[in-house]
């Protein structure tokens, strides 16, 4: 199916729904099997440490391939690489449910992650073929939705299944729904109208990209773990090879950009940075979810150790962020394209640093409706960011490079979370987050990131 300008409404309804499918099941796997470690751990006769790999070894693989497989979207066809990477993921949701060892559940998991990245890479640019320029930007708020409430309702989810089955559940009710999205995205989705001219796809420049992104990540992710450990308990790898992992990352990143560089159309997209709105959304991107990460995996620590709450009373609060979110969804997606993008997300991230702030302020025994209205502020902020910087990342790029600018922005996501998440460790590593001065000193650094996120975001109102 060849498409000009988006689909009729039917039709767009179709493709949407395969859209939903895969990014919803790609984000909550990232998220899903923490809950579930403990578990994993003890069935499979592994030590602690050793399953955080469980974990390591999706996101790695996901960050690793993301930007090539946005690439090879733009050269063969954003519906290839999206179906393919629903299919690898489905039948490694299939070899994970059957792990019997770490070492085979950790592999599944790496080809899980490869899945989700071909997944994560092209859905935005699908977004833009499936919806015609009038109305893209209710697509694009659409998409964002499903995106920040799974990113937000793994542990949620993870609890609710844990409660009536064992752990290989949350692997097997993925391909139930992977089989569906194949069904219907055959004949869903549109294909590319016209592909990026001079682009290749090197083994050898998806090898460095790899390389890069994977030391950098284990790399930071172990100077994170040394830091919070427990006096006298575990420190993982040693500081010297945390430290070398990360130069080496580095290094092979120079090389990396270098080749880049020289590319017409580059595997790792740096010639889109060259546009000065596209480069300043992409800082406004990973500012805004490092603060929300900080928030949002602190702020229980807050509730349960500070204030008191029961972990139901405390997941009942949380909410009030996600479902904000979805409150605000709908009334974003009009208000794209009638005022500044710029305008809307430094609002919105004036919004999220002023309700972190008003959470960092509480009083040591708060009401429930002082949590919750805090809460929703936060929510309702990020909310009216993430649509219209979305919407900028996708549009700002030239058509046949929706694919690279695709995974920009999912790049962006994930760096920014990784960035949250390693932060938060340090913190935690000189503040106890039990008495709540870890999780306050979180709070602040959030709302500063949301504020230098927002400054981000006004300064591309004279850009556009």
């Amino acid at each position: 199916m060849l498409v000009q300008d988006g689909l009729p409404a039917r039709e767009r309804m179709r493709a949407l729904v395969v859209i939903i499918l895969g990014i919803v099941m790609a984000v909550l796997d990232g998220t899903i099997v923490n809950l579930a470690l403990p578990d994993i751990t003890r069935e499979l006769h592994a030590f602690a440490a050793q399953s955080i790999w469980v974990i390591n070894a999706y996101q790695i693989a996901t960050l690793a391939l993301l930007l090539p497989l946005a690439t090879l979207g733009d050269i063969v066809g954003y519906r290839r690489v999206y179906l393919t990477g629903l299919a690898v993921f489905t039948a490694a949701s299939v070899a994970c449910a059957l792990a019997d060892s770490l070492t085979m559940l950790a592999l599944a998991r790496v080809l899980q992650g490869l899945g989700a990245a071909g997944l994560m890479s092209v859905n935005t640019a699908l977004v833009r073929l499936i919806y015609p320029k009038q109305l893209l930007g209710r697509g694009i708020a659409i998409n964002s939705l499903v995106v920040a409430i799974a990113s937000v309702a793994g542990p949620s989810i993870a609890a609710a299944i844990l409660s009536v089955a064992s752990w290989p559940w949350l692997f097997a009710l993925n391909v139930p729904f992977g089989l569906l999205g194949l069904i219907l995205g055959r004949s869903a989705l549109p294909q590319n109208p016209a592909k990026a001219e001079g682009a290749r796809f090197s083994l050898l420049d998806v090898v460095l990209n790899g390389l890069m992104f994977g030391l950098i990540f284990i790399g930071v992710e172990g100077l994170g773990v040394r830091v919070d450990a427990a006096p006298g308990g575990a420190q993982g790898a040693p500081l010297w090879l945390a430290l070398a992992e990360l130069a080496t990352g580095i290094v092979v990143g120079v090389i990396y950009v270098r080749r880049q560089l020289a590319q017409p159309v580059p595997l790792f997209p740096l010639d889109l940075l060259r546009i000065p709105v596209f480069a300043l959304s992409m800082g406004t991107s990973i500012g805004a979810f490092c603060a929300q990460t900080l928030a949002y995996v602190g702020l229980p620590f807050l509730l349960l150790g500070s204030y008191g709450r029961s972990h139901l009373e405390a997941g009942l609060l949380l909410t009030a962020w996600p479902l904000s979110i979805v409150v605000m969804a709908p009334l974003v997606g009009r208000l794209i394209g009638r005022y500044s993008g710029g305008l809307l997300g430094g609002t919105g991230l004036g919004m999220l640093s002023l309700g972190l702030v008003l959470l960092a302020m509480l009083p040591s025994q708060p009401a429930n409706a002082d949590i919750v209205w805090r809460m929703a502020l936060c929510g309702l902020g990020f909310g009216l960011f993430q649509s219209p910087n979305n919407h900028i990342i996708i549009t700002s790029a030239p058509a046949h490079r929706s694919g690279g600018a695709s995974g920009m922005l999912g790049t962006a996501r994930l760096t920014g979370q990784t960035l949250g998440a390693v932060l938060l460790a340090m913190i935690f590593a000189f503040f106890d987050p039990q008495d709540g001065k870890g999780p306050l000193v979180a709070l602040w650094l959030a709302a500063a990131f949301a504020a230098l996120a927002g400054t981000c975001s006004a300064l591309r109102m004279k850009r556009q």
